[in-house]
């Protein structure tokens, strides 16, 4: 229960982070103190997130991953029929 009270939080706080950003140059309609607020909640959910994973033996080693990133593993089939396939097309 505790995992989807975590999950809903870090959703909405997240939705609201989404919702209320602005364009460069324009006036943040929330407040520096506001903004601090949900950046501390956002490291505390993330906290317990990683404690309640380390005491039911979960381990999470993700980082993020963006679309332009390139893709640091190339999958080659050692399959000789692939190649020579390859070779002949």
């Amino acid at each position: 229960m505790e995992k989807r009270i975590l999950k809903a939080v870090k959703s909405v706080l997240i939705s609201v982070i989404k919702d209320t950003t602005t364009h460069p140059g324009l006036k943040h309609p929330l407040s520096d103190q506001t903004k601090d607020d949900i950046r501390i909640c956002l490291d505390l959910i993330t906290s317990r997130e990683r404690e309640l994973n380390e005491e039911a033996g979960i381990e999470n080693n993700d980082k993020p991953h963006y679309v332009d990133e390139p893709k640091t593993k190339v999958v080659v089939s050692l399959d000789s029929t692939e190649l020579s396939k390859n070779r002949k097309g």
